[in-house]
């Protein structure tokens, strides 16, 4: 173990002994001045990590491989994983989209998001910003929300005129005409959306409307998913 420090301990001292000697523009052993400090660097540590295990076993040599062979497999993953986060990521957000009712996943140039247990389109969006839950209706001519979004969206509801008549599941109710600011579906954004503003105790739930749907470029539901295309 001495005699492996000592060699490490005099390759470093030469490793330094170039990067002192050579100037800023050149080369060491092929290698630029940064990236030979590096190597140096790597390698050094390296050889100290595999000499402090083969030290800690060196009476039980298996154990000494098998652990060797666990770290280098467990490197391995690590580097495969890396080089594959973006693909990783993008299988994480589809398993999430389908375990979280809403949650919009971008696939491709369109956001998708599965349909929820009771049969409906529940979709996550952003409405100025507030993250308001609503529910696809493609009936509803206008985007409509309940006073309790209209509030976390930051419209004023104490001056609000419900001068619109729209068609509830309780029938005919109140609302009120509104411009919301921005209106955002994942990586989807529209502005200057024309919505309503349900009186209260007329809605349950905020609804998506036709009003948003109609600046797209493009929506379909298949195989129980949704999916919205931006202009």
């Amino acid at each position: 173990m001495q005699r492996l420090l000592w060699l490490l301990l005099i390759g470093l001292g030469l490793a330094v002994i170039l990067l002192l000697a050579s100037r800023d523009g050149d080369l060491i052993a092929g290698l630029a001045r940064d990236d030979f400090g590096r190597l140096a660097t790597q390698v050094a540590i390296g050889v100290f990590i595999g000499s402090a295990v083969f030290f800690m076993f060196r009476h039980r040599l298996s154990e000494a491989l098998q652990a060797a062979l666990f770290w280098v497999v467990l490197g391995l993953l690590l580097a495969v994983a890396y080089s594959f986060r973006g693909e990783l990521r993008a299988i994480g957000d589809r398993v999430l989209a389908e375990l979280v009712p809403g949650r919009p996943v971008q696939v491709g140039r369109a956001v998708e998001i599965a349909r929820g247990r009771g049969g409906e389109f529940l979709v996550s969006t952003q409405i100025n910003d507030a993250r308001i839950g609503m529910v696809l209706d493609t009936g509803a001519s206008s985007v409509v929300l309940t006073p309790e979004a209209a509030k976390a969206a930051g419209l004023p509801l104490e001056v609000l005129s419900y001068s619109a008549t729209i068609e509830t599941a309780n029938g005919r109710a109140r609302a009120a005409p509104v411009m919301l600011d921005r209106v955002a579906v994942g990586s989807i954004v529209e502005r200057s959306v024309p919505a309503l503003v349900a009186q209260p105790g007329q809605l349950r739930v905020s609804l998506l409307g036709m009003s948003f749907l109609n600046r797209l470029a493009s929506w379909e539901v298949r195989n129980d998913h949704l999916l919205l295309r931006s202009r």
